[in-house]
């Protein structure tokens, strides 16, 4: 039992520890085109918006055409149903939002900020993969339990270079070079996950050091996700908003 419960706490723990490790978008308004492909060739695309605090989503799901809206400064996010001319609203989950919303990555930004029950204490400097780090220590508590992670965060691009938990699962990240991906300047990155009694997974990255995020990445077999015709510039509000002619929904509609 109490092993059982250890483990509940390392999956909550990587649960916070993916949360904080999500690039946020800073500064720079564009647009993006995002594609999606499988091993077989088949792809998906869709569209992306990035405004100040404010992004929106088109995506294609299973036949069905969406738009997701999510506003940070208002803490609301939409879903729009185009061919319905419907929409459905609801706040922006707790574990999701932060204090300083699509604020720059940074290593002395506490990883738990905005992540309900965890909380976690600088504990130095250190290097990883030959980059200057500060660690943190990251404790949850749940059901009178509690698990503790490590988690150190690159001082020049605030990304997370290296987790321990306290289950065993570990990932680590290490930059391989720089290479121009749609005229754009990026770096590639490689991470390397690793999970008791298995083999470990190794992705790849491009980040983009203007964007703060990444713009391309490769998994395990041969799946790619990445953003295409990255346009810098002004985004109009009207991008950002429901549609006057919009009748909310409480239920999404059925295919």
């Amino acid at each position: 039992m109490r092993i059982h419960k250890r483990l509940q706490l390392a999956a909550v723990l990587g649960a916070a520890l993916t949360v904080s490790a999500q690039a946020e978008i800073a500064g720079v308004e564009f647009s993006a085109d995002m594609v999606s492909r499988g091993p077989d060739g088949e792809s998906t695309t869709g569209k992306m918006f990035v405004g100040d605090d404010r992004m929106r989503v088109e995506m294609s799901q299973q036949g069905l055409e969406m738009v997701r809206i999510t506003d940070q400064e208002k803490g609301m996010e939409w879903i729009l149903f185009p061919e319905q001319k419907g929409y459905m609203e609801r706040p922006i989950p707790a574990d999701s939002k932060t204090e300083a919303p699509m604020s720059p990555p940074s290593a002395e930004t506490s990883p738990c900020e905005g992540v309900p029950g965890l909380t976690c204490r600088k504990v130095g400097q250190e290097e990883v993969a030959g980059r200057p780090a500060i660690k943190w220590e990251m404790v949850v508590e749940r059901d009178g339990q509690s698990a503790t992670g490590v988690q150190w965060i690159d001082v020049e691009r605030g990304l997370p270079l290296k987790y321990q938990m306290p289950n065993g699962q570990a990932m680590e990240l290490a930059m391989l070079g720089s290479e121009t991906i749609g005229g754009r300047s990026v770096e590639k990155w490689q991470m390397t996950t690793t999970v008791p009694d298995k083999q470990p997974v190794q992705t790849f990255q491009w980040y983009d050091p203007e964007l703060k995020l990444s713009v391309r990445e490769e998994f395990p077999g041969g799946f790619v996700r990445e953003l295409d015709n990255i346009q810098i510039g002004s985004q109009p509000d009207g991008l950002f908003q429901v549609p006057a002619d919009y009748t909310k929904m409480e239920q999404p509609p059925q295919r």
